[in-house]
């Protein structure tokens, strides 16, 4: 049987890599649920397309166990969270990493996923892909230069770029 995924969507969405998960989770039959990082379910990509989300990250909380994989969609909005932080939906994003992680689900990003996931105890030595500006950022993770890296329940890419490589074996573990 098929996992169940939350995607976590920040607000604006990088929509190239989006629209990657969602068309590789849909045409493989793996359900999956969209939570936006904001207080409504109306978030923007990059471009400007309007995207509505199934449900709100708060929400997400009380569904946790629903669910036996994280996706984080990553987009522009984090630089400015990185560097001003405070922000209500960003911080409950963190908490349900942390919850996610310490149950020991699959959890997958790209971009600046490997910098949140650097925050998480479960995470630690583990080896990440982590985007070029990042890479001297992380403490706790084993920073990799690969396109893409596998290692135990975390599964990430450097890019939107390098997704189409991690897509297949994430999808395989998901099926």
């Amino acid at each position: 049987m098929a996992k169940r995924v939350a995607i976590l969507v920040v607000n604006p969405v990088n929509g190239m890599g989006l629209f990657q998960y969602l068309e590789s989770f849909y045409e493989k039959g793996i359900s999956y649920k969209t939570f936006a990082v904001a207080k409504s379910t109306k978030v923007k990509t990059n471009s400007g397309i309007t995207f509505e989300t199934d449900d709100i990250v708060a929400n997400l909380k009380e569904q946790v166990e629903e669910f036996d994989a994280l996706v984080f969609a990553c987009g522009d909005a984090m630089p400015k969270y990185l560097q001003e932080g405070g922000n209500d939906c960003y911080d409950e994003m963190l908490e349900l990493m942390k919850s996610f992680s310490d149950k020991g689900k699959i959890m997958a990003g790209h971009c600046v996923a490997g910098l949140l996931f650097d925050g998480l105890e479960a995470a630690k030595g583990s080896t990440i892909a982590l985007h070029p500006y990042i890479k001297d950022m992380v403490k706790n993770v084993k920073g990799s230069s690969q396109e893409i890296e596998v290692d135990r329940n975390y599964y990430t890419a450097q890019t939107e770029k390098s997704l189409h490589l991690l897509l297949p074996k994430l999808v395989e573990i998901l099926n």
